[in-house]
């Protein structure tokens, strides 16, 4: 029995994964991208970014990522908010970035289709849980 106390202790106190994500605004319109059919939450439409690694600040995370995985340039301009869910057991804590766009056009590295779609129009794609407040503030500011 103590065993399980133990374990339950530890399985309560893991360390978020911390992810970076891009709201990318170009000319009245934001990128969003969809995950790969066989990565965690696959099909879900998203805000592009990904995890940080080491010591870099989610500013450099968000440019690191979005180069990788996009081939796109973005300036982080304003820190939006932080999130925190647990998808399956992992705990992830989003911070989300108002990013202005650079140059580039995205190019699928890391997802299977990208978009630039008006505010309005977020409701018609299928996000993951923990992007509901998001969605919601981007739609009423």
């Amino acid at each position: 029995m103590p065993l399980k106390k133990s374990f339950k202790k530890n399985k309560a106190m893991k360390k978020p994964i911390e992810v970076g994500c891009a709201i990318i605004e170009k000319r009245g319109k934001i990128l969003i991208s969809r995950r790969r059919p066989g990565d965690t939450l696959g099909g879900f439409w998203e805000f592009p970014g990904g995890k940080r690694d080491g010591d870099e600040s989610f500013e450099q995370c968000l440019v690191r990522e979005l180069r990788e995985e996009l081939a796109v340039e973005i300036r982080p301009r304003k820190f939006m908010r932080q999130v925190t869910h647990d998808y399956l057991g992992k705990v992830l804590s989003l911070h989300f970035y108002i990013c202005d766009f650079v140059r580039g056009k995205p190019v699928l590295h890391e997802c299977m289709d990208a978009r630039w779609v008006r505010i309005e129009e977020l409701a018609q794609y299928e996000f993951p849980p923990a992007d509901a407040d998001i969605l919601t503030e981007l739609v009423e500011r």
